[in-house]
């Protein structure tokens, strides 16, 4: 049955951060507090998929399909967005049925779900990929892994403005630059869109070298008529996307106990440890303000939390 989306705009604090290292540096930092955005439609999920929600509901579909693993924030927030907004989803997840937190969580929100083995996932790519999914679904509109692409980027270049908006309670007239994650690089897209060269966009890949993100940033860039500046990018991904290793846990556990803010291990977690790398080295000026974006993603730490904590108390030892 098509579906109405209802006006929702959700708002997310900007919070000062301090840590002993930034303090050394003469650097100050706020974080646009995006996990707070809702208690389940949180992160910058919410902002990629709003398009698309708004595409299928002009377009008088039924709801949406897409793809994702078995930990996938974007599933988790479509299938959110399909059970609060009243309008059906399904999920092509990667590898064969697994029982995690994320799973149940989509069961539960009314999503179907199809797992396609990692053979049927890598061939999401080919032109052909979406024809049975489209016989079999012709009242959802497809949506691309993670939901990027161009419209996504302009939705997101709205976070910019959310930031700009409370700087004066922080007692900021300004700022120099953004520091987030990036796993496909739509939301980084977005804040280069939202600051058009103002200020600079530094990204932190989630994803190691050569899986999408240095194509995906200049090539949506280019779709909407920009010249490919605005942003670098530095290599967070610790060797692969999956990755924990003792010496990031120990570093969550450490800033969590010292600003209560939650991280989560595949983004923000190295985002931030990336960048506290690059202020000890004296890549920032005394006196340089950032906004770290936090995005969300929250609900992906569950099914890690053990593994988080026994490596962390590796790095104590």
């Amino acid at each position: 049955m098509p579906f109405t989306v209802p006006h929702w705009a959700p708002g997310a604090p900007l919070q000062p951060l301090s840590f002993d290292w930034l303090t050394r540096a003469g650097i100050e930092l706020a974080v646009l507090r995006l996990d707070l955005l809702d208690p389940l439609l949180s992160g910058n999920k919410w902002f990629k998929l709003k398009p698309h929600i708004e595409a299928a509901a002009a377009a008088g579909a039924d709801g949406l399909i897409s793809l994702g693993g078995a930990h996938s924030n974007h599933l988790h927030a479509l299938a959110a967005a399909g059970r609060r907004f009243g309008f059906a989803t399904a999920g092509l997840l990667r590898g064969e049925p697994q029982d995690t937190p994320t799973v149940r969580d989509l069961q539960a929100f009314g999503m179907q779900l199809h797992w396609l083995g990692y053979g049927g996932y890598r061939k999401r790519h080919e032109a052909d990929f979406w024809l049975p999914w489209r016989a079999r679904y012709p009242r959802l509109l497809p949506v691309g892994e993670g939901g990027g692409g161009l419209p996504a980027a302009r939705s997101c270049a709205g976070i910019v403005e959310l930031a700009r908006q409370q700087l004066a309670a922080l007692g900021w007239d300004d700022y120099h630059g953004w520091w987030l994650a990036a796993g496909t690089g739509a939301t980084a897209a977005g804040l280069v869109l939202g600051e058009r060269g103002a200020r600079m966009v530094h990204v932190a890949t989630a994803v190691p070298p050569g899986h999408g993100v240095e194509a995906a940033l200049p090539a949506i860039l280019a779709e909407a008529g920009m010249a490919d500046t605005g942003y670098r990018l530095r290599d967070a991904s610790r060797g692969s996307f999956g990755r924990l290793d003792a010496r990031l846990a120990s570093f969550i556990r450490e800033c969590e106990h010292a600003s209560q803010l939650p991280l989560e291990p595949l983004y923000t977690g190295k985002a931030l440890l990336a960048l506290r790398d690059e202020v000890e080295a004296g890549y920032f000026a005394p006196g340089t303000r950032l906004l770290f974006l936090h995005t969300g993603g929250l609900q992906g730490r569950r099914a890690m939390a053990q593994r988080l904590e026994a490596l962390a108390a590796v790095r104590q030892e």
